[in-house]
């Protein structure tokens, strides 16, 4: 068996183990649901609602692995970020708990409201416990065991992302150890373990470095793997027993949904345009109009507040800005009249972009139909003039007032490459769970922004923070 299956036959093994922990923990759920409701007089409890019980963990059983089987919930998918996995929890115990209440309904099977109460807190606590618990172990396994030495092969953005979610998915087992990139991006050949410091390696000393380094497994991310020169390495690499992996290109590819089919031994990839809009996602503009009124309801008084206390300091509570939507349409975003990355800025000012408090006007562009609540951030006239048909695709739906790039940290200040690469795999990927998600992550987003008023409310400048994928990955 190859690295490469012994790696995916890692990833399956651990999705195997947490849903064996959540059915276990579901079984656990509904004694614990059993005790907090009704203690412990089992004698005394009728025989209906034994049978209630033993029916809502068969069908809790059933219905999660059918969830399992749809939605990714072990955390792999999204890099095991807290707020996602929470995120997705939330929503996948919230449709188990319906399912439960519609299955009863036409059982005409009783349910006591708070048992299923009970019972959604307990799942939910511990399906998230489980999923910490299993990132720590992975992470205690791979600081104490062996893992594969994995070496990228290129410099580009796609070597560097392919780096990064390496080291955010640590069920692989793998550790990038270093990037081997060819003559044409850097003056010959080296393996380094950082951007810097550089070692230059001859061409015919390459397998030979790394024989020294313990190299398991060579990612050619480079942006010509179809040269010849990089075609003789992979080549020769097979050769020497190491396992190579291709990362397809152009880059543009990635942001595909691939299907890899195999023609009498003549490996296919077929890419499936997921980036057009397709038309009457009525769902979405459901969502929209159906979330956006409350919330315009609930932050009025907050907004309303904002925009006097602008309006009594600098003449005028609100602004619009000019910016490009779906399919490159100009519209007009309202906000308050505070400047972005404006210096010397009073502190409640800074406060209100830190919150966020500032763009929230934008919830009558989604009332209009301009905006949506997800999706990827509009820009000004003078950046998207500068867009190449890869940036473009952002176009294809309309943008949103928070999105994936958003709950991942990046705002108007970071680079474009990183922004668009995050919200091309929300297009690639989007749904009402997807959405649902966002919105909820963003929450929490904003709820870890609150720890830091104290330092946004001093004069000092806060600088740019450096996005992970352009970090160097340590052994």
């Amino acid at each position: 068996m190859s690295d490469s299956s012994v790696s995916m036959s890692s990833h399956r093994k651990v999705r195997g183990w947490i849903l064996l922990s959540d059915l276990t923990w579901l079984a656990c759920s509904v004694a614990v649901t059993w005790f907090l409701r009704y203690g412990f007089a089992w004698r005394a409890m009728p025989w209906s609602a034994v049978q209630a019980f033993v029916l809502m963990l068969l069908e809790s059983c059933l219905i999660w692995m059918v969830l399992c089987s749809s939605v990714d919930l072990t955390g792999s998918r999204v890099s095991w970020r807290t707020p996602a996995i929470i995120s997705h929890l939330m929503l996948t115990v919230g449709g188990l708990m319906l399912t439960l209440l519609a299955s009863a309904y036409l059982h005409r099977t009783y349910f006591s409201r708070l048992a299923l109460g009970y019972f959604a807190a307990v799942t939910l606590c511990g399906f998230v416990l489980i999923r910490l618990a299993a990132r720590r172990i992975l992470d205690a396994r791979n600081l104490s065991g062996t893992v594969r030495r994995v070496v990228i092969v290129g410099s580009g953005p796609i070597a560097r992302e392919t780096a990064s979610r390496f080291s955010q998915h640590p069920e692989l087992r793998c550790a990038v150890v270093g990037f081997l990139a060819p003559e044409d991006e850097y003056p010959g050949m080296f393996i380094s373990e950082s951007v810097t410091p550089v070692l230059h390696i001859p061409m015919c000393d390459v397998i030979e470095s790394l024989r020294s380094r313990n190299v398991d497994e060579l990612v050619f991310a480079a942006s010509k793997n179809g040269e010849q020169r990089i075609a003789e390495l992979m080549d020769e690499c097979v050769k020497q027993g190491f396992a190579v992996s291709v990362v397809p290109q152009p880059y543009e590819l990635y942001l595909s949904a691939p299907e890899l089919m195999d023609l009498d031994g003549i490996p296919i990839l077929r890419l499936r345009n997921s980036l057009a809009e397709t038309k009457g996602r009525l769902w979405k503009r459901a969502m929209d109009v159906g979330l956006s009124i409350p919330l315009l309801l609930l932050s009025a008084p907050l907004i309303l507040s904002a925009a006097v206390v602008l309006r009594s300091k600098k003449g005028r509570g609100f602004c619009r800005e000019e910016r490009y939507g779906w399919h490159g349409r100009r519209f007009w975003i309202c906000r308050l009249n505070s400047a972005r990355r404006g210096t010397d800025l009073p502190g409640y000012e800074r406060i209100l972009q830190h919150l966020s408090v500032t763009e929230l006007p934008q919830l009558w562009n989604v009332l209009r139909g301009e905006m949506s609540l997800v999706g990827p951030r509009p820009e000004g006239i003078d950046r998207v003039r500068h867009y190449t048909e890869w940036h473009r695709r952002r176009l294809n739906v309309k943008p949103g007032m928070t999105g994936l790039a958003q709950v991942h940290g990046l705002r108007d200040q970071h680079a474009l490459e990183d922004k668009t690469r995050y919200d091309l795999q929300y297009i690639l990927h989007r749904s009402l769970f997807q959405d649902f998600s966002l919105l909820l992550q963003t929450l929490w987003t904003l709820a870890g922004r609150l720890r830091y008023l104290g330092e946004v409310g001093k004069p000092t400048a806060n600088p740019v923070p450096e996005h992970p994928t352009s970090t160097s990955l340590a052994a």
